[in-house]
């Protein structure tokens, strides 16, 4: 019985459905049955040209492999559901950076590579996070990335208390703080001034955005622990929770934001050779990205 591969094309990084159309080819080409999926919901009509696309949530019950075509981010929306149905991620960087994608756009040839069905997978550790409010849990999620607490569209500082496993840690008072994985050292906590993380090592990074109190810059944590971050003394400041990107929840004075590593984790597909410090040296330091020797 022949592997069945969904292919997640993002419209708007993937115009035409060029790389789609290439990937699909190569696909057939070695006998794979495919279906191509919207990653997104109420996608405009048209969006994917001559495709007509299938209902991810329920293709991918049954399916081998999810390929996705588009930046981090697209990899990062689709992460949870992949997670949740055990299928492997291989996701082709038509984006920015892209330390998630394991292939850029020009190197479509690998995918000859899947012909045997012998390849590799990282694992990588997720997050589950949660919100308590009057001792209910009222707000679940799973990240790859992170979760951000921070302020509201108007810029102010707000005050966090976070403690491990229900030992104070460190309070806070600036922009938010930043949980990530080591998957998503390499994003905004990152920009904010955190460590980088090799992908696949366990451990949860605590790092502060724009700290108005300079006592620490970031934590590097086993991933053991879990993490409780209270809001102190905020008043009616709007302050968020936002998970890998995802819409903002909006949290009240008393709330308890919970955070620990998830049993569920997702698999990355590997066809490259390139070490994780090899291709953040090529796309981070300087003359690195798009340099040619």
């Amino acid at each position: 019985m022949s592997k069945r591969i969904i292919l997640c094309p993002n419209p708007n990084r993937d115009p035409g459905m060029k790389a789609t159309h290439a990937a699909d080819k190569i696909l057939k080409e070695m006998g794979f049955s495919t279906v191509v999926c919207s990653p997104f919901r109420d996608q405009k009509e048209g969006a994917f040209g001559d495709y007509e696309t299938q209902p991810l949530p329920q293709e991918i019950k049954n399916a081998d492999l999810l390929i996705t075509f588009g930046g981090d981010g697209t990899i990062l929306h689709l992460a949870k559901l992949a997670a949740l149905n055990k299928i492997p991620v291989l996701g082709i960087n038509m984006g920015g950076l892209g330390f998630v994608a394991e292939l850029e756009a020009g190197e479509l040839n690998a995918l000859y590579k899947l012909k045997e069905w012998d390849f590799q997978t990282e694992q990588r550790m997720m997050l589950d996070v949660s919100v308590i409010r009057e001792g209910r849990q009222i707000y679940t999620n799973l990240g790859l990335n992170d979760a951000v607490i921070r302020e509201g569209p108007i810029s102010h500082v707000i005050h966090l208390k976070i403690s491990s496993d229900g030992r104070h840690l460190a309070d806070i008072a600036g922009d938010g703080v930043i949980v990530s994985t080591p998957t998503g050292s390499t994003a905004y906590s990152l920009s904010a001034g955190g460590p980088v993380v090799e992908p696949t090592a366990q451990a949860m990074v605590v790092c502060p955005i724009c700290i108005h109190n300079m006592r620490f810059s970031s934590y590097v944590l086993s991933p053991e622990h879990v993490l409780t971050v209270e809001l102190e003394r905020n008043g009616r400041k709007p302050v968020y929770l936002c998970v890998d990107e995802s819409r903002a929840f909006a949290l009240r004075s008393d709330d308890q934001v919970q955070v620990r590593r998830s049993k569920h984790t997702i698999r990355l597909v590997k066809l490259s050779e390139k070490s994780f410090c090899e291709v953040f040296a090529q796309k981070m330091l300087p003359g690195g990205f798009n340099h040619e020797k």
